[in-house]
């Protein structure tokens, strides 16, 4: 970090220097991934959406500026939560994504100039505006006009089953009115309930002596959560209509036109809304919308935008978890006063030592908040946060709300300034803040409980091996009670626990029941997709993203396995290698090679393979392509599509795209101005082709 301590948490993206964005990265991982957990399954979140879109925010700017430490366990790769087992699981064969977030009008300027750089356009293309409802993402499948199913977003790729519950709401047709519309139709929106209706709603279940929702939002998923369709049936539920998901016909050439067509089909969408192509008439919408929040019937948090044209749309394609064609503008944080009773220091799988404010419970915008985020140890020194103290926390974060200032003025005197541990709370190893880095680290590395829990916990969690069943709590007391010490042991649990006298069924919170569907959710995922494996091992600064980049460029685990042994010659083609995949940069590259190369890690690793099946990475069907399985690098200025554009669609043809030029380029295209990387391609006799020359080639127009 800089000589004069400025805080990392509160730093300027623009000035972060690239460990620093590493550690920040890191840090809102963790913050934002019990909130998450919190809101999309327990309907019972701790924090405000503004809070939890502010960390968002830092975390997609972050990766924007550093695509190569983008992680996948980061907000930016996950969308909503596990579905919970009380429910049938349903596929969604369109992935049901979630939408980057914008907070300022920089932000809106900076989307739309994103979307001209994409496209190539010199002209912002009309963009439609319409209102975020604050409430639960549904989809709706309809068969030849009839109402087939329903299903809630889930974590993206699969929802939950609601059909029953969905068919009770009065706002959803259960046959299609009009004509015209497709055989298959899948219409996507929000089921909501009306602040008036949600009040009245209360006051029954207080009355009653039942329980009492935070919000409408709370309320209405928590409503159609329920088992009984009967109890769903009595809770006043509306849904809006506002998107499509599996369609066999298109829905025309506009968003507008599509809208139109399900107001005829009997949804009701969003409004109001407009349509325009200038950033000032889309900010003046939203302050107009902002300032009449209030007179609305029902929540709202922000304004989305979307390109109107569907074919623009086609082309922006999608990046993670949000559509380049999208974006959602947050109304403005909310803050309020409260007390810091304690910090507590929690110990992160990588040895982080992460300060968290326990606070005096607080309703912020219908949210009750007890803890928050103090990041570091320059954090506290900066505010000058003490325990006691009153402090104001924003309710605007990605999962944990942020203490912002400390109300000195109320102190009582006696106070004094937080001293930082110098050794880890779990297991007492001195704890060290390396030069560059901005937090403190746990030095007991494989002896530290606290770091082994946190493995194991990212190990099983959603976007790795996924075992339902394996919660935090179970995870903590399997490791204690000696029956899981690393990954392995979880794909020999069930041998060993028939070994053992004291069986898991017998112990509190078990039983038999649940210790078998545990056991037979762990055999279930013995087979796993090899960029999931990568993901699972926990290696510092590789997420998802990062983890399918390496799936994709070796293949499977010896392939791998076999090059970063040898790419421990940081000299060596192995290392070039790994540093010219398109997004891998030195400090991944390093961290992946030390990870790879350390032995207790490789043993770890291979004692894994040992016990699973490793799907090789799948890439699709692209046998017609000239260029599937070819690796390409670009350079120089594109004239016909913006580099992004190209690169996408290299990737959709089943191309590997590289950043540099290497002895396993098949071709380089180069547009007006390439340099170096021309040459090296001539020197090395590879493929040298033209804008015009790909195009050709890959069947595009010229």
């Amino acid at each position: 970090m800089s000589a004069d301590k400025e805080n990392l948490a509160t730093k300027d993206v623009a000035s972060l220097k690239e460990s620093e964005a590493a550690e920040e990265l890191a840090r809102l991982v963790s913050e934002i991934a019990h909130h998450d957990r919190l809101y999309h399954s327990a309907d019972a979140p701790e924090i405000s959406d503004a809070q939890y879109d502010e960390l968002r925010q830092r975390n997609d700017a972050i990766e924007a500026r550093f695509p190569a430490l983008k992680r996948e366990d980061s907000p930016s790769e996950r969308i909503g939560a596990v579905p919970t087992s009380g429910f049938k699981k349903v596929p969604h064969k369109v992935a049901m994504l979630s939408l980057g977030n914008a907070f300022s009008k920089e932000d809106v300027s900076e989307f739309l100039q994103r979307v001209c750089r994409f496209l190539s356009l010199s002209e912002i293309p009309m963009i439609l505006a319409e209102p975020k409802i604050d409430g639960l993402s549904c989809a709706l499948h309809y068969h030849h006009g009839k109402l087939v199913l329903a299903a809630t977003r889930g974590d993206g790729n699969q929802g939950e089953d609601i059909t029953a519950n969905v068919a009770t709401i009065a706002d959803v047709p259960k046959s299609l009115a009009g004509s015209g519309w497709p055989e298959i139709l899948e219409v996507r929106g929000e089921v909501y309930m009306e602040r008036a209706a949600f009040q009245s709603f209360n006051a029954e279940q207080e009355a009653k002596s039942e329980k009492i929702f935070a919000n409408p939002r709370n309320a209405a998923a928590g409503s159609l959560r329920q088992l009984d369709p009967k109890i769903t049936a009595k809770r006043p539920l509306r849904f809006f209509g506002y998107a499509w998901g599996e369609v066999s016909q298109p829905l025309g050439k506009t968003l507008a036109q599509a809208r139109a067509k399900l107001t005829d089909w009997g949804f009701t969408v969003t409004r109001p809304t407009t349509i325009t192509s200038t950033l000032e008439e889309l900010i003046a919408y939203y302050e107009g919308v902002l300032s009449s929040r209030a007179e609305l019937p029902y929540d709202i948090d922000g304004i989305v935008y979307k390109v109107d044209r569907l074919d623009l749309q086609e082309r922006l394609g999608f990046v993670s978890r949000a559509p380049r064609w999208a974006i959602a503008h947050k109304f403005p944080a909310e803050k309020a006063e409260t007390i810091l009773h304690e910090i507590h220091i929690q110990v992160g799988r990588t040895g982080s030592l992460t300060p968290v404010a326990h606070l005096e419970p607080i309703t912020v915008g219908g949210v009750v908040v007890s803890r928050a985020t103090l990041h570091n140890e320059d954090e506290i020194a900066r505010k000058d946060i003490r325990e006691g103290d009153h402090v104001i926390i924003q309710r605007a974060g990605d999962v944990i709300p942020q203490v912002v200032s400390v109300v000195a003025e109320r102190r009582d005197g006696k106070s004094k300034p937080y001293s930082f541990p110098d050794t880890c709370p779990e297991c007492g190893s001195h704890a060290v803040r390396e030069e560059g880095e901005v937090v403190k680290r746990c030095t007991g590395g494989l002896i530290c409980p606290a770091q082994a829990v946190e493995r194991l916990k990212h190990f099983v969690g959603r976007q790795a091996f996924d075992i339902e069943g394996l919660g935090d709590k179970q995870v903590k007391f399997l490791f204690e009670s000696g029956r899981i010490v690393r990954p392995g042991d979880i794909f020999r649990l069930e041998e060993a626990d028939q070994r053992r006298a004291d069986r898991l069924q017998n112990h509190p919170g078990w039983g038999k029941l649940s210790t078998e569907n545990l056991f037979g959710a762990i055999e279930i995922r013995r087979g796993v997709s090899f960029d999931r494996f990568i993901y699972a091992l926990g290696i510092r600064h590789v997420g998802r993203e990062n983890a399918r980049l390496l799936a994709r460029n070796y293949g499977h685990p010896k392939a791998m396995l076999s090059a970063l042994d040898a790419a421990a010659d940081r000299e060596g083609e192995a290392y070039q290698e790994l540093l010219a995949i398109d997004g891998i940069g030195p400090i991944v590259a390093d961290a992946v090679v030390a990870f790879f190369t350390e032995p207790h890690n490789r043993e770890v690793v291979e004692d894994l393979i040992t016990e699973l099946a490793i799907e090789a990475f799948e890439i699709a069907d692209t046998s017609g392509s000239p260029v599937a399985g070819k690796t390409v690098v670009f350079t120089g200025k594109l004239e016909a599509f913006s580099r992004d554009e190209a690169k996408a669609r290299a990737e959709t043809l089943g191309a590997k795209v590289a950043g540099s030029v290497s002895k396993k380029t098949d071709f380089l295209v180069a547009g007006p101005g390439a340099g170096s990387k021309a040459k090296k391609a001539e020197d090395l006799g590879i493929q040298v082709l033209s804008e015009d020359d790909w195009l050709k080639l890959i069947g595009d127009k010229v």
